[in-house]
This record gives structure tokens, C-alpha cells and sequence, in this order.
């Protein structure tokens, strides 16, 4: 439409109206998922996420968060525990500052803390976003898949919240390349550098969690539960009408 319009001015109002559209329906798609999240919280919980899915990743309601938003709305009793997300601390920087925003009760703790607060008791259930969903894996931002794996052994159930347009189900989790990050991220604390320019860095930014770990989906057309194969047939229909 913009490389039609015959001025400056239609063409800039034709991306304004765009874009505008655009915000709304991500508004409008988070709203249902998180109504459908929500049904999952007890009346009273304590939750873990890992990373940001609120409004800074998706317009006014999120994903992940947006469930949780849902659930403080529906008037349940939901308190909530981010774990910082090491090494760019997304959870500390901006799921505190959301969920502290909107007047939600948030506990920041380490990542490495979360698999022992399960043990005691501590944890609910877990529910985080996803960048990408493939037919066997959930990819998110690292660690994510170190929550499911505790959470498993500890019978916490763990869920994830993604529209549908998350999914890419012609691919493997063989088929998607993780992105690796730069060496600075963890060899330095701001301009403070921690190890010796011999060592070694690893620093995936993401990682991948195989759909056996995880207990539900939670897209805007309903709760996918396992087997996969099978609910995943719904995501492909309203893939293909859309």
C-alpha cells in the first residue's frame, strides 16, 4: 500500500495505519492467550519466569507475563519470582520493572537458585515465552531449558506462552542455529574485566527445550497439551486460514 500511495504524506499515513493495526492485533492476540494462561494459576501461586515476555517484547500485555497479568486480574493471589537471566539480566532489568509497574509482587532471585526453591517448595509452576517453536523443541533465552529440566524432576508442571506465529513446524530443532553472543558479556562486569584474556568464553544466547518437558502451550487459540503431534494439527489450520 505505501508503494502505491502518490505523496509523501498518504504514504506516511498508510505505515502510521499499518502499524497502528499491527499494535492492535498483538494487544488483542496476547489478551486471549493470557486468558486462557490464566485458567492454569491456582487461586494462589508462586511463580518462576525466565527472561522478558511482558510489554517490552509484545504491545501493552505480553505473553508469559501477560498469563500472569491475566491471573492478578482475575483476582488471584500470584506472586511471582525472576530469575535474573544471566548475563544481559533481562529479568532483573525489565520483567522486575513490568511486573513492579503494575504493582505485582515480584522477587528477583539468581539463576542458579531456582532448581533448589523447587526442592523446598517454593516454585508452582513455571511458565516463560518462546522465540521459536519447531515440531520437537521450544527455543528461548538460555536457561530456560535448565528450569524445565528441574521443574520435571521436581513434578512442578512447566508451561510456556507463544502466539502461533511463534511456530515453524517444518523444522527440527536439528534445523535452527543458537546464536552464539560476544566474549564481553561474561569475560566483563561493565568496564571491569573478570578473567584473563587466555580464557575461553562459551556464551549461547539461547537454547533448546524438547517439547517432552513441557507441559502445555499456551497460544491465543487454546492450551496445547501433549501428545504435540497431535494438538499441533490445530496451530496448522489456523496457520493456513489466516
Amino acid at each position: 500500500k505505501v508503494a502505491m500511495a502518490a505523496s509523501v504524506a498518504e504514504a506516511k499515513a498508510l505505515a502510521v495505519a499499518e502499524a497502528t493495526a499491527v499494535a492492535q492485533e498483538d494487544e488483542l492476540t496476547c489478551r486471549r492467550l493470557g486468558a486462557f494462561g490464566e485458567e492454569l494459576f491456582p487461586t494462589e501461586c508462586t511463580v518462576l519466569t525466565h527472561c522478558n515476555a511482558g510489554a517490552l517484547a509484545c504491545r501493552c500485555w505480553g505473553t508469559a507475563l501477560g498469563t500472569i497479568r491475566s491471573a492478578v486480574a482475575a483476582g488471584k493471589s500470584v506472586r511471582v519470582l525472576a530469575s535474573e537471566t544471566r548475563p544481559l539480566n533481562q529479568g532483573s532489568r525489565l520483567t522486575c520493572w513490568e511486573l513492579a509497574r503494575d504493582g505485582i509482587d515480584v522477587t528477583l532471585i539468581p539463576d542458579s537458585s531456582a532448581a533448589y526453591l523447587m526442592r523446598k517448595g517454593k516454585i508452582d509452576l513455571v511458565i516463560v515465552g518462546a522465540d521459536r517453536i519447531t515440531k520437537d523443541a521450544v527455543f528461548n533465552k538460555i536457561g530456560t531449558y535448565m528450569h524445565a529440566v528441574a521443574a520435571r524432576h521436581h513434578g512442578i508442571p512447566f508451561y510456556v506462552a507463544a502466539p502461533i506465529s511463534t511456530f515453524d513446524l517444518a523444522r527440527t530443532e536439528s534445523d535452527i542455529t543458537i546464536e552464539e553472543r560476544d566474549r564481553s558479556e561474561l569475560a566483563y562486569c561493565g568496564d571491569r574485566q573478570l578473567v584473563p584474556d587466555s580464557v575461553n568464553v562459551l556464551n549461547y544466547a539461547f537454547d533448546a527445550t524438547p517439547l517432552d518437558l513441557v507441559d502445555a502451550i499456551v497460544t491465543e487459540i487454546g492450551v496445547l497439551r501433549p501428545p504435540y503431534a497431535k494438538s499441533f494439527q490445530l496451530v496448522k489450520t489456523e496457520g493456513a486460514r489466516r
